[in-house]
């Protein structure tokens, strides 16, 4: 395994190894990953130097033309962007490598690589923890210390497949509270990463069942969480239903589970997620699905093409992800197979309406002046449209002067 660890820097540094001190350690997930032989489309290597991490770090970019940023002046800890691959040089913690590693979190990323000496350092037996695939905590005190660390570990288990270790799990129960004094958007990755992972309902569930998630999302509950299994199978459904769907991952419906995690009214939902700091875009679509979700419920939806038409317009590009919620949630399929079928048509008048006047040409044809009305008379013909009462330019202008 140190060939492979050594060969891995080598392959991956986007710099000469001798640029970097004696006692130079690479530490983390990297190390992780390559024990695990797991390969990932991105490459992050984080490295632990005796002293002057980010004068070195600075120095680096420098010579290399890369991006740099010092992520945490107090801990001494900079990044190097370079187009595939991101490095972290960060000062050692305490007066050796191991003293480093027992402040970390959990036994699985608690191994270091000696680059020069090419010597595997793991104090807490991580890699006997990876062959087992489990999560190992440290210390109490560890996680204790930062305790979004309790997230990570399912994160993690997710990401990894493992399984976490029954005191450790139990030690994760006791401290949950402790999630409340952790940043808002420093668990909204982590969640996020379980929303988008093929396995991550699993998780969220194991998550809210140990306690983690009620603190920060007190309308979840056991139904609503159950609905994540159910968007999962919905997804999948879609995938054999539409060509279009075929390859879309969890990543894509995601806000469809996190509208699961709030309170159904829409306007309370909107008011939670900002107190949380969800991105706009993230709230819109949550919102969206939960005021509109309810409208098909109503018994002549599926043949009221004027509420078809007003549904559309209100939900747009959101429809996919709604629909998925809806058939999760046990909304009629063929009525979400007619709404999708519609939405992939760029041709259905009632989905992607084309107007047949423009407001300047009511307002010609009327000789009235700019107003709400004129907004108010185009809608009434895209719905006279949609129902076959008119087909052409003149019949809407003859229908707006007759009806208006």
């Amino acid at each position: 395994m140190q060939t492979s660890l050594h060969s891995f820097i080598i392959d991956n540094l986007p710099f000469p190894l001798t640029v970097l001190p004696d006692d130079c350690y690479l530490v983390g997930g990297a190390v992780r990953d390559v024990l695990l032989q797991r390969k990932k489309e991105s490459i992050d290597l984080d490295f632990v130097l005796p002293h002057s991490a980010i004068k070195i770090a600075k120095n680096i970019a420098n010579l290399s033309n890369a991006g740099f940023v010092v992520l945490d002046a107090d801990r001494h800890i900079a990044r190097i962007v370079f187009p595939h691959v991101t490095v972290d040089i960060a000062n050692q913690e305490g007066d050796s490598i191991n003293v480093d590693l027992a402040r970390r979190d959990y036994t699985i990323n608690s191994i270091a690589f000696h680059c020069q000496k090419q010597e595997i350092i793991d104090p807490f037996h991580g890699q006997e923890d990876i062959n087992k695939g489990i999560m190992r905590m440290i210390s109490q005190k560890n996680l204790e210390d930062d305790p979004l660390r309790l997230l990570r570990g399912y994160r993690q288990a997710c990401q990894l497949n493992f399984t976490i270790e029954s005191a450790t799990r139990a030690t994760i129960q006791q401290l949950t509270s402790l999630l409340s004094k952790v940043a808002k958007e420093r668990i909204n990755m982590e969640l996020e990463y379980l929303f988008a992972s093929e396995n991550g309902s699993y998780w969220l569930t194991e998550a809210f069942r140990d306690g983690l998630l009620s603190i920060r999302h007190p309308y979840l509950s056991q139904t609503k969480i159950n609905y994540l299994t159910n968007i999962d199978n919905s997804a999948r459904w879609f995938q054999e239903k539409w060509l279009e769907f075929k390859s879309i991952t969890p990543s894509y419906y995601q806000n469809a589970k996190l509208a699961c995690f709030t309170d159904n009214n829409p306007e309370n939902a909107e008011q939670e997620l900002i107190n949380l700091k969800y991105s706009r875009q993230d709230i819109k679509s949550v919102t969206t699905i939960l005021k509109y979700t309810p409208s098909l419920l109503k018994k002549d939806f599926a043949t009221n093409l004027a509420d078809q038409y007003f549904f559309f317009s209100a939900v747009g590009d959101i429809l996919p992800i709604l629909a998925i919620f809806a058939h999760a949630h046990y909304i009629d399929s063929e009525l979400i197979i007619l709404l999708v079928d519609r939405y992939l048509d760029d041709n259905d008048i009632v989905a992607h309406p084309q107007p047949l006047v423009t407001g300047k040409e009511i307002m010609e044809s009327l000789q009235i002046p700019p107003s709400p009305l004129i907004g108010k008379l185009l809608t009434d013909i895209s719905i006279a449209y949609i129902e076959g009462k008119i087909n052409t330019k003149d019949d809407a202008l003859q229908w707006v002067k007759k009806f208006r």
